[in-house]
């Protein structure tokens, strides 16, 4: 028999009121601790009962220093003296799970390719695509997965030099046409660093590609509930660059 159930027995018992409140007040106390508990913290403890060696120990580290190695891959990238990478056995001790040293959010460029533009191996990079690298529900989920259950203490919005989805969003704004099928939601989503640097001087393309890459990034920062907690409590680093196709060098932005 519950504890709150047990109340009647004492009643008809004869028990004193006060040893049944003092009861209930020790139940509803252990209701509302876990109730308090944010999203984050209810991750970190179900993801505690499942602990187990993680597969790349030399993947847990703090965010300052994932930013540092991603950085230093795209270095050796771009100086073409990227590491061979022992697929063979990342395969093998991979099976049993995952932990990213970082996530990446980027567009679905073809000539983009995060896994090499960084110079990593299988289970480095946790990577969300879509052309236009903005941030809707599916995306924001899939790195609130990242950061909660595998601990990814990094994520990177990460733009790119003319970027075709930006482009078509800014002609379509222009034009004031509506483009064929699902496209409109791209332009959606794009609309409005296109529009928040219509006026500025320079390129427009480069202008809205910079500016939804801090829109994007901010938005993550203030993501409630999960990402906007671990960025308060220094759990995770959320930047933005900008990849140049011409070198394939990452420039940061913000």
């Amino acid at each position: 028999m519950c504890r709150l159930c047990d109340s009647s027995s004492d009643a008809a018992s004869g028990s004193r009121p006060e040893t049944s409140r003092r009861r209930f007040l020790h139940v509803a106390g252990g209701m509302a601790a876990s109730l308090a508990l944010t999203p984050l913290a209810f991750a970190s403890q179900a993801a505690a009962k499942d602990a187990k060696p993680q597969p790349k120990p030399q993947n847990q580290m703090s965010p300052a220093a994932a930013f540092d190695r991603l950085m230093k891959g795209n270095a050796r990238y771009v100086d073409g003296v990227s590491r061979r990478h022992d697929f063979k056995h990342e395969r093998e001790a991979l099976v049993g799970g995952q932990n990213p040293y970082a996530s990446i959010l980027s567009c679905a460029d073809s000539r983009i390719a995060p896994e090499y533009a960084f110079d990593s191996g299988r289970g480095d990079l946790f990577v969300c695509r879509v052309a236009g690298n903005f941030a809707n529900d599916d995306t924001v989920a899939s790195l609130e997965y990242g950061v909660a259950v595998l601990n990814s203490p990094l994520i990177l919005v990460l733009g790119h030099d003319s970027c075709g989805a930006v482009d078509a969003t800014i002609k379509s704004l222009k034009d004031d046409t509506t483009l064929p099928g699902h496209l409109p939601s791209l332009v959606n989503a794009l609309a409005p660093a296109v529009k928040a640097t219509k006026d500025k001087p320079g390129d427009p393309l480069a202008n809205a590609t910079r500016q939804n890459v801090i829109d994007v990034v901010a938005r993550l920062k203030s993501a409630t509930p999960i990402l906007s907690a671990a960025a308060a409590e220094g759990k995770i680093k959320i930047v933005g660059g900008i990849y140049r196709l011409d070198s394939g060098k990452v420039e940061m932005v913000g």
